[in-house]
């Protein structure tokens, strides 16, 4: 396993310096999921489109938007496109973030951050009606880099 990113040679954590580092073009997936009893998912299906499924797609966005504030030592990134997913089943909801950028560093925070938070809004959305959820699974699926020209 290499060296933590952010701790230097005598162990203080530092912001990781990648002002030398050239331009690409970045993007990350996240996922997380909501675990749920049958009824819960039923009621969320069935609310209108644009309730709480569109609530936790929005608090997602704009978590990502914030990830430099909330992460101490993450850089704030000009996000060039943020897409948060969620997607009911019979008993749970699966979400999926994306985020991309044009910058020195990635994105995986800022994703993960976004299904988090997408997540956290559909649990406190519920949990009047379930108490047994859980937020599971949150976890890096992928992420690219391509050179800017």
């Amino acid at each position: 396993m290499s060296e933590l990113s952010h701790v230097d040679e005598h162990g203080r954590v530092h912001m990781v310096d990648v002002g030398a580092k050239p331009l690409s073009r970045r993007r990350a997936v996240a996922s997380a999921t909501v675990s749920m009893a049958p009824e819960t998912a039923a009621k969320l299906r069935s609310l209108p489109k644009g309730d709480a499924l569109a609530t936790a797609q929005l608090a997602g966005i704009m978590a990502a938007k914030r990830t430099g504030e909330l992460i101490p030592l993450c850089h704030p990134l000009p996000l060039s496109h943020i897409d948060v997913r969620l997607e009911v089943g019979d008993a749970i909801v699966e979400i999926e973030a994306a985020a991309e950028t044009t910058a020195q560093t990635g994105v995986e925070m800022e994703a993960l951050v976004a299904a988090s938070v997408a997540a956290l809004t559909i649990y406190d959305m519920a949990k009047a009606v379930d108490r047994n959820m859980t937020v599971t699974d949150v976890r890096l699926v992928a992420k690219s880099k391509e050179p800017v020209e």
